[in-house]
């Protein structure tokens, strides 16, 4: 990296992330966030999804920051709701069943955001929504589908890749495509294109 532009890091574990920067063409490291989801949730309350996943992205690009100071880190986060009811990633494949039964036939929202912090400060936040029908799937189908995706759905916090067979359990999907697989991308890129000539 050319000298006087700040490394890149992204505060995140999620493979998905990885592959969609890296085929951006962007330069990065990875350094996964040592945070407890659980315990920010609970600290952060009774508080809008929106507000809910900045925190949560906030929180791990901050704790990353705090070890890189002069980096641009870059921190993810999705929470998934569907009638008022908030899901996490599913623990093993019969939580990963149950979260599917729960969705089927219904229309949840996902909600992204994605924060860039530097120096232990948050510099730049995006967050965006997509609103995802799930056809009124049969119990077989569920089987039949879990067979075929694999240990890969227990990553999802919806129990599903949309780059993968998992787009075969929707009706109709409203939202930014990026935004969906965990990483709003579009203005994350023009953001890194902007600040300090990052891979202009």
């Amino acid at each position: 990296m050319d000298s006087g532009v700040p490394e890149i890091i992204l505060a995140s574990k999620s493979r998905v992330r990885s592959r969609l920067l890296k085929r951006a063409g962007v330069d990065f490291l990875v350094r996964p966030p040592d945070v407890d989801e659980a315990v920010i949730k609970k600290k952060a309350g009774n508080v809008s999804t929106k507000k809910l996943a900045r925190i949560l992205a906030e929180t791990k690009a901050r704790q990353v920051s705090s070890d890189f100071t002069d980096a641009l880190v870059i921190g993810a986060d999705q929470v998934l709701e569907c009638q008022g009811v908030l899901f996490d990633k599913p623990a093993g494949k019969k939580a990963a069943r149950e979260h599917l039964m729960k969705l089927r036939g219904k229309t949840h929202h996902l909600t992204c955001s994605v924060c860039v912090a530097q120096g232990g400060e948050i510099i730049w936040c995006q967050t965006d929504r997509a609103d995802m029908t799930m056809l009124n799937f049969s119990n077989d189908f569920v089987e039949y589908y879990m067979e075929k995706a694999g240990d890969n759905i227990q990553a999802s916090v919806g129990a599903y890749r949309l780059e993968d067979i998992g787009i075969q359990l929707f009706e109709s999907i409203r939202g930014d495509y990026f935004t969906i697989l965990g990483l709003p991308l579009l203005p994350l890129l023009d953001f890194l294109r902007t600040k300090n000539g990052v891979f202009k």
